[in-house]
């Protein structure tokens, strides 16, 4: 019966098998990843080069790092604030009212047939209109109390549409329905849709009337009720939103607190009329 072999007679039989040549490279240490084994065609310069693996692809790695930047209207924000949400919402919902309001934008729309209408009840709030009215009843006033009236009627209609256009010129908001104004409208500068040029002048005018006027009280609502078709009116014909003629009626408003508080006295009234009177006899 054979001996069984011991634990050293194992270990020398294992190192005489790693020495043979053919298990020659077991017993050699690794070298470094830079270092790899020269191919037989291969200069020798060639294969103790060390090979970058950065350098073909740091074009790439630039493009990874530096992604490119989209414009802020295609961005989509994960985490909206309430506000922002708020905001959003409202104006979706005055971008549709607007649009579904807007009855008569063209001859060809649910109320087309009664778009002159419309538009004849408009023309009745612009700014040509009232400016160019004020100064013919001012010309023929012979009264100073009348004379104070329009006069300050007259400079709260400039101040009126000086605003709006700032105002316009600033915000550069569209209609709901991308209206092309018209040369009238180029006349006294209301060319964009916020805030509402005819619903801020009405509300003026109303309200200034109302105030140094006396009138009856169905010729009050009637004058109530004409400043919120005239306003309602742009809206229909699909030139301004809804906020559009909210924000019109409330700046409208400010301008008549502005004036009564700025109020001029009926001499300085009749210093403006004399100074126009001069100016415009200079090119007789």
């Amino acid at each position: 019966m054979p001996a069984i072999p011991s634990s050293r007679s194992r270990t020398r039989d294992r190192n005489n098998v790693l020495s043979r040549p053919e298990f020659m490279s077991l017993n050699q240490p690794l070298r470094s990843g830079n270092s790899e084994s020269r191919r037989p065609g291969q200069p020798k310069h060639q294969a103790s080069q060390p090979c970058d693996p950065q350098e073909p692809t740091d074009s790439a790695n630039k493009d990874r790092k530096e992604p490119t930047k989209l414009p802020e209207e295609d961005c989509i924000q994960l985490n909206p604030s309430f506000k922002e949400i708020a905001m959003s919402s409202l104006l979706a919902i005055d971008i549709c009212l607007s649009k579904r309001l807007g009855v008569c934008a063209y001859t060809s729309s649910s109320w087309g047939s009664v778009r002159s209408m419309v538009t004849l009840l408009a023309f009745t709030g612009h700014g040509t209109t009232w400016i160019f009215g004020t100064i013919v009843c001012l010309t023929r006033s012979n009264t100073l109390a009348g004379q104070e009236v329009l006069v300050n009627l007259l400079l709260a209609l400039l101040l009126d549409v000086m605003t709006v256009a700032g105002v316009q010129k600033l915000i550069k908001r569209k209609g709901p329905w991308e209206m092309s104004p018209g040369f009238l409208d180029y006349c006294v500068m209301d060319v964009y849709s916020f805030p509402a040029a005819h619903a801020s002048r009405a509300a003026m005018v109303s309200k200034f009337l109302l105030s140094h006027l006396v009138l009856a009280v169905p010729l009050r609502i009637l004058l109530v009720l004409w400043a919120f078709l005239v306003g309602m009116s742009q809206v229909l014909l699909g030139r301004h939103h809804l906020t559009d003629m909210a924000c019109g009626f409330a700046l409208g408003l400010l301008h008549f607190s502005l004036v009564e508080t700025v109020w001029l006295s009926s001499s300085a009234c009749q210093t403006l009329i004399s100074i126009g009177t001069l100016s415009w006899s200079s090119f007789y």
